[in-house]
């Protein structure tokens, strides 16, 4: 699934799972028409959550519910780990390589941390939906857009 088609999706689940709501009436307008003042200027009521214009609230609200988000530092660890030795040997003292490169250059070590997200995320591996405050894997998008589409279609 490329970008768009994840988007798209998650737009629609988002549709089923609020209602369209008259904030002036206050009232949910199931027919997309508020039956009060006739007004079909609505937001979108997600229940126990609130009501807004739009669904960008809700696909982020509901992929923050529904998923855990990826650790960029573990995951950035976890890659050095694989990529070099886990201990580093300096004098008679051997250290943990990931701690040794993070004291040594906390900036550099940052920087590296950065591009390898950026990486992460032009391999279309990683997705977010607020400009690189949390990452969620695609596949767990992925699996969670199959599961709600297809309690959609049930």
């Amino acid at each position: 699934m490329d970008l768009n088609e994840i988007n798209t999706k998650l737009e629609s689940i988002a549709y089923n799972k609020s209602l369209p709501f008259c904030y002036s009436c206050y009232k949910v307008a199931r027919t997309g028409t508020c039956k009060s003042c006739h007004s079909d200027d609505l937001m979108r009521l997600l229940p126990d959550s609130g009501c807004e214009y739009g669904v960008d609230w809700i696909v982020k609200e509901l992929i923050e519910e529904n998923l855990e988000f990826v650790d960029s530092d573990e995951i950035f660890e976890q890659m050095i780990e694989e990529c070099y030795e886990e201990t580093t040997q300096v004098g008679f003292m051997k250290l943990s390589t990931v701690q040794v490169m993070k004291d040594q250059d906390p900036i550099c070590w940052d920087i590296a941390k950065g591009e390898y997200i950026d990486g992460l995320v032009e391999d279309e591996q990683l997705v977010t939906f607020d400009n690189g405050s949390s990452y969620y894997w695609i596949h767990d998008i992925e699996s969670y857009i199959d599961e709600n589409l297809e309690l959609e279609v049930a």
